[in-house]
This record gives structure tokens, C-alpha cells and sequence, in this order.
């Protein structure tokens, strides 16, 4: 249908100058449906240019949707292997990225936009750039320097921004816009100046089982930090509400935009830690609506092949045993006790005659590993060098096929298995916790009582503790099927080279003037090209294990040693971004974040705080301060810029069931969570959590039962701060 948009006289909508009439745009529908109550808003001076770029870009999308297809279809139908088909992988997730989140919006592409300083044109911000067929800009993708604005714009700095507005969107649609103007002109006739009351009263919205979008709401302190400088590590110490989840997600998709040393083409890619398994549940959908699914996201956990079976470790003695990094140590020293230099002349029963392999050549060849070279990974080199040594000093034989007997040399394959064997990085450590013997030994600075501690029947009866332990024995000693897997690799791709110039040679002998096929496949880089790649077995690397040029951490306040040590290895460059709050820190924190990272080894540390509490209205933050601040003096508690209106509800136990029955048949949408109570209803939109797994998370009621039950001291109290925290409408405390 067409739509006409109206006259326009004097000044346009916010900063578009000018008069004359309004075109008309025809379009399946108009971009507003502002409800009746913001009817005021619905008048073409405020809405009628933006109903105008709405509509070009609803043709660009379907433009860009197309041409999209036809690449994609093209970049998958490329042939060509090697570098050739690497490059074809890339290109193909790069289209398949960017056409998932042209399917998954529309018009809602937009955010907002601003009018900067000097110009007559707005600039629209997107989740992604966007340009029509003739070039124009219609879209600036939110992470563009020239977006910046958009988010981090304030009164008391504009950052060269006349007037700024966002929309907000349901179903495709704008249902409510607020413009703010950030400096004296006159331009501001044309803007809706609700300011900042729409987006405090977005923020009361009803939350569902994942993170909701908020991209278009990110505000001033939390974009400073999502776009700051990646080369060190940061940290974003916030207190509940923050936004620090927020910063984190967004702040990976940014690096990942901006920085070619972090994307997956230019360096490692972005590794993001969460706190458990509900927390990447909730936080899902976040990367994927920006248009990234490179990001690795993963707890800690799930780092380790055992980390899934793992139970937590209750005993806060042992975790804590086990946190400190210089158990790393006793493996280290466990694995140099099977790293033997023989002292004596081992004799090699050869076909042709009898081979003494003197200590000094043992000693050459185990030299050929650098220092640091996992140890199974060493066996090849060793073994390699050993074959080496052994078969230059032979006279009796021609040395390639005194190599090849002794490669399958029965005896001198035994006699390597005994100075250099294959080690089994967990069942090393499980061997630690069954013999107090090796592990006194292992760790001379273990006392009596602690050797006692640590032992179990069951040596991998694994818990969360013993992950950073098994992860650094792999470290150190090397994925035993790994190592096999690459030997197998390196066999078949020796024998497909031998097939190869087997052919060439005899279409050399075939060709008469040395010219044509033959002499091309002279050249060793068509040779590999004619390598059949299904002939190769592969080798599966897990991705979890590195390197990666970037790593974000969620509630990193709770990392032990062991823990930190087990990320630093998957990013030697200390590029993180730490995102905690000392105040939820169950087992305490009192160092400052330089002290307690210097300990790890990550020296070189920014810290930026965030303090505005967006989620937690004042009425339950009232009720949560006390409980931290009585263990925690310096705890950086946030302040609340809402009220929700409805008071802190006190009652027994016994009202559980009727609350929540309540609650649900009064909202028809929103989720609820028990928090500390042994048996909790199975209702719809009710979740039951433990403190632990409710961090990170929001609900719009949370229910705390028996709240001294959490227990007393530090961690009693971070658990009840953290469980009260977690309500973004209404907390409901149950005593017995």
C-alpha cells in the first residue's frame, strides 16, 4: 500500500533541515506502531524521514539477501585444495555469518541513530553496515569509530553529537523511540525528549529463559570498556547489575571486528569463559544476534575431557591444596623420574651384526627435544635422532636399509619404551591421589597431614579441583592418541609423496624431450597438490585447547591459581578480558585485582569499574547492601537508578507454593527462581538454583528460602547477596 507521509515545513525530525513536501514511500507497512499512548510521538515531524530510510533499507536487505545467496553459492561450489580450500572455509563462514543475521532481522537491523555535528544527514547505526545498490551508506555497523557516539555520547561529552535516538522494537516494529540532545540548537524541536525515562522503564521489563537484546541500550561507562584496547589484560570490576555480562559478550564481538590480530583469519580467535553450564545456556543467543558464531564459549569444565563427569569438590581444604600452582611441580618432577639416561652400553642384536649403542649417543639423542617439548611429543624426535645416530656409524650395510630394519627393531623399541615411555597425563595424576608415597616424593613441601588429604580410593573419582592438575599434566606430557594419530599422519603422507614419485618418474621415463606433463610435475608444489587427501588419516584437534589471541572471563573473582594457569596456557599472551566482582567471591578476596594477578603471573593489568546498577531495583538493593558490606567494608555495591515500586515481601517457608502460584497467575510472562530451598514446586517459568548457579543470571522474581541456612562467614553472606541480587522486579524472602 502506498503511505503518504505528510507535509514538511521549517525544520525536519531532529537535525533534518528543510522544507517542501514529504515523498511517498510505498511499503507492505509502515515502521511505527506506536501504541496509543505515545500517540504524540506518531506525527510525521518526528517519524516521517526515518519511515523514508526504513524503507530503503527494507529494499537494500532484500537486495543484500540475494546477492548473499549467490555468493555463498558460488564460494561453496569453488574447488581447489590445500591453502585453496582454506581460504574457500573462511570465506564461506564469513557469508554464512552474515547472512544469519540478515534472516534473523529485518527493519530491527537498526538501532538508532545520531546527528552529528556540522551535518544535515543522520547517521542510522546497525547490528551490521549496510549500502544500497548505488553505495550508499543506509547502515554503520554498531562497532564502526563512527558509531562510537552513538553509545558513548553524554551531556557532559556529546563526542560531537547534536542529538542521538534509539528505538525500540517488537515483532519488526518500532513501538517507542526516545530522543536526548546533547547540545544548544535548533534542531531540538524535531526530537522526542523523553531522555532517559523509556529506557528506565525498558529496563523493568520481563525477563524469558535467555539473555534479552540490549544492544541498543548499552550505555556511556559500559561501550568505553567494550572498546577498549585488547593488547594487556583488562579488568571490569563491577557489583551486581552492572552490565558486566553485557560488556563481556559485546565486548568479544567488538575485538573480533576490530582487532586482526584477535579475528579467527588473524590470529587465534576469542575464547569465552562462563561460570556454569545454566550461564551459557542463558547467554546463548548473545554472540550468534551479533553476527559472530566464531567465538569458543565454554566454562571451565569443559576445557577437559574429564571436566564433564566432575564432581564439585566440597572439602575447601583440598580445592584449596589443589588450586595452588605448585602442584604443576610435582607432576613435573613425577614425569623426569621417567625420563632415564642409561649409564650403561645397550646392545642391539642386528641381522647383520650386533650394534652398541654407547650412553653418550643415548644422551645426543635424547637431546634433540627442546626443553619444553611435551614429553610423548619428544619421542619422536628422540626416536628419530637415535636412528640417526645409531645407523651413520654403520659399515656393514647401506645406512637407509640399516634404518629401516632398526625402525621395526624389536629390542631397540623396547629398550626406548624403558628409557623414554608413553605417560598417561591423567592416570599420572590419578596416581598421585592412590600412592602417598609418590606424591611425599613428588612434593617434598607437602607436610604429613596434607600427602594424607589428598589421597583417595579412587584416583579418578575426579572432581572440579583435579581439572587444572589433569589439563597441566596434558600440558606437560602430551596427548598420548595425539602423538600416535601424527605419527600415523606423518607415515601415510611419506607414503603417498613415495606413490606420487613413483608416477612421476615413470611418465618422465615415458616422456621423450623431458618437456610437457613430466616436467611440470617436476615442480614439488604440484607434487603435493597431487596428493589425495583422503588418503591421510587426520588429526582432530580439540579447539578448546589453543592458542587463542583473546580470552574473556565471567566471574573470574572465583579462579584458583591452578585455574588461571590453565587459561594462561591457552593464551601465552595474557590478552584477557576479566570480568568479576571481589564482593561475590565466595571463599573471599582481599587482595586488589593487580596483587591477585600479579600471583599468576599477569602483570601487565588496566582495571575499570562499573557502578550504575541497571537491573536491581533500589527497594531490593536495600535489603542486599547490608549483607555484603558487613564482610566486605570496601565492596563496590552499585547504586540502583530504578524503583520497581513493590517492597521487599518477608513470610514463612510454608507461603512457597501459594507465592509462586500467585506470581504466575498475575504474570502472564517472565521467569521466577527458588533460591536455597530443598523442594521447590514443578511449575511453569520456576527455576530451583543453588546461590552458585544463579550467578550471572536475572530473574523477575526470586524467591531466598531460609537465607541463614546458606551458612555464616564470608561465603554465607556472598551467597545471599548474590541470590537477593538476582531479582530485576520482586524479592521474596522465606524464613522457617
Amino acid at each position: 500500500m502506498s503511505i503518504v507521509l505528510g507535509t514538511r515545513t521549517g525544520h525536519g525530525p531532529a537535525g533534518v533541515a528543510g522544507g517542501g513536501q514529504w515523498i511517498i514511500v510505498t511499503s507492505p507497512a509502515p515502521a511505527f506502531a506506536l501504541p496509543d499512548s505515545r500517540s504524540a510521538k506518531a506525527v510525521p515531524e518526528l517519524i516521517a524521514a526515518d519511515e523514508e530510510h526504513f524503507a530503503r533499507i527494507a529494499r537494500a536487505l532484500d537486495e543484500a539477501r540475494s546477492s548473499l545467496e549467490e555468493r555463498l553459492d558460488a564460494a561453496r561450489r569453488a574447488s581447489g585444495g590445500g591453502q585453496d580450500a582454506m581460504d574457500r572455509d573462511i570465506e564461506v563462514h564469513r557469508l554464512a555469518a552474515r547472512q544469519s543475521v540478515l534472516r534473523r532481522f529485518a527493519l530491527d537491523l537498526c538501532l538508532g541513530r545520531i546527528v552529528p555535528e556540522g551535518s544535515e544527514e543522520p547517521l542510522y547505526i546497525g547490528r551490521a553496515g549496510l549500502v544500497d545498490s548505488e553505495g550508499r551508506r543506509l547502515l554503520i555497523d554498531w562497532r564502526a569509530p563512527a558509531a562510537e557516539p552513538f553509545f558513548g555520547a553524554t551531556h557532559a561529552h556529546s563526542m560531537g553529537c547534536v542529538s542521538r535516538r534509539r528505538y525500540r522494537w517488537a515483532n519488526g516494529r518500532v513501538v517507542d523511540f526516545w530522543d536526548e540532545v546533547f547540545a544548544a540548537s535548533d534542531r531540538a524541536p524535531g526530537a522526542a525528549l523523553d531522555d532517559q525515562s523509556a529506557f528506565i522503564q525498558s529496563l523493568g521489563a520481563s525477563r524469558t529463559s535467555q539473555m534479552r537484546d540490549v544492544l541498543g541500550t548499552i550505555q556511556a561507562d559500559q561501550d568505553a570498556i567494550i572498546r577498549a584496547d585488547s593488547h594487556d589484560a583488562l579488568v571490569v570490576d563491577g557489583g551486581p547489575g552492572t552490565g558486566k555480562t553485557v560488556v563481556a559478550l559485546h565486548r568479544a564481538a567488538y575485538l573480533l571486528y576490530s582487532d586482526a590480530r584477535i579475528s579467527d583469519r588473524g590470529g587465534g580467535g576469542v575464547l569465552f569463559i562462563g561460570p556454569n553450564d545454566a550461564y551459557l545456556s542463558y547467554v546463548d543467543d548473545v554472540l550468534p544476534s551479533l553476527g559472530e558464531d566464531s567465538v569458543r564459549i565454554a566454562t571451565l569444565r569443559r576445557l577437559t575431557p574429564e571436566g564433564p563427569a566432575a564432581l564439585p569438590e566440597d572439602d575447601v581444604r583440598i580445592a584449596r591444596l589443589k588450586g595452588a600452582a605448585d602442584l604443576e611441580r610435582a607432576i613435573q618432577n613425577v614425569v623426569r623420574r621417567y625420563e632415564r639416561r642409561p649409564e650403561e652400553t645397550t646392545v642391539i642384536q642386528a641381522s647383520w651384526t650386533d650394534l652398541d649403542v654407547e650412553p653418550e649417543t643415548w644422551a645426543e639423542a635424547l637431546d634433540a627435544a627442546d626443553h619444553g617439548t611435551p614429553h610423548n611429543e619428544a619421542r619422536d624426535l628422540i626416536w628419530d635422532e637415535l636412528l640417526d645416530l645409531v645407523t651413520s656409524s654403520v659399515v656393514d650395510m647401506p645406512p637407509h636399509l640399516a634404518r629401516r630394519e632398526l625402525e621395526h627393531h624389536a629390542q631397540l623399541r623396547d629398550v626406548f619404551d624403558r628409557v623414554w615411555p608413553v605417560l598417561d597425563p591423567a592416570r599420572l595424576v590419578a596416581a598421585l591421589w592412590t600412592s602417598p608415597r609418590l606424591l611425599a616424593t613428588a612434593a617434598p613441601w607437602l607436610s604429613e597431614a596434607e600427602v594424607a588429604a589428598l589421597q583417595r580410593r579412587d584416583g579418578t573419582a575426579w572432581t572440579d579441583a583435579d581439572l587444572p592438575l589433569v589439563d597441566a599434566a596434558r600440558d606437560i606430557i602430551g596427548d598420548p592418541d595425539l602423538a600416535r594419530r601424527r605419527r600415523e599422519r606423518r607415515a601415510a603422507l611419506v607414503a603417498e609423496r613415495e606413490r606420487i614419485e613413483t608416477v612421476v618418474e615413470y611418465l618422465s621415463d615415458a616422456d621423450e624431450d623431458g618437456e610437457g606433463v613430466s616436467l611440470m610435475l617436476q615442480a614439488g608444489d604440484m607434487q603435493d597438490r597431487l596428493i589425495d587427501d583422503g588418503a591421510i588419516p587426520t588429526v582432530d584437534v580439540d579447539v578448546l585447547e589453543g592458542p587463542f589471541a583473546h580470552i574473556v572471563i565471567d566471574e573470574a573473582q572465583e579462579l584458583s591459581d591452578a585455574e588461571w594457569r590453565m587459561l594462561i596456557r591457552r593464551c601465552p599472551s595474557k590478552s584477557f578480558t576479566i570480568v568479576g566482582d571481589r564482593a561475590q567471591a565466595r571463599h573471599g578476596f582481599s587482595a586488589s585485582w593487580e596483587e591477585r594477578l600479579a600471583r599468576v603471573g599477569i602483570t601487565r593489568v588496566g582495571v575499570s569499574g562499573l557502578r550504575i546498577n541497571y537491573r536491581t531495583p533500589a527497594e531490593v538493593m536495600a535489603n542486599a547492601a547490608p549483607e555484603i558490606r558487613g564482610v566486605v567494608v570496601d565492596a563496590n555495591v552499585p547504586t540502583s537508578v530504578r524503583e520497581s515500586g513493590i517492597p521487599v515481601r518477608r513470610g514463612s517457608v510454608a507461603e512457597l507454593d501459594g507465592i509462586l502460584r500467585d506470581w504466575l497467575a498475575t504474570h502472564g510472562d517472565g521467569v521466577a527462581c527458588v533460591i536455597g530451598a530443598s523442594d521447590t514446586p514443578d511449575l511453569p517459568r520456576v527455576r530451583a538454583l543453588t546461590a552458585a548457579e544463579a550467578k550471572g543470571l536475572e530473574f523477575d522474581l526470586v524467591v531466598l528460602v531460609d537465607p541463614a541456612g546458606l551458612g555464616d562467614g564470608i561465603e554465607g553472606a556472598v551467597d545471599r547477596y548474590v541470590a537477593m541480587t538476582r531479582a530485576t522486579e520482586q524479592l521474596v524472602i522465606l524464613e522457617s
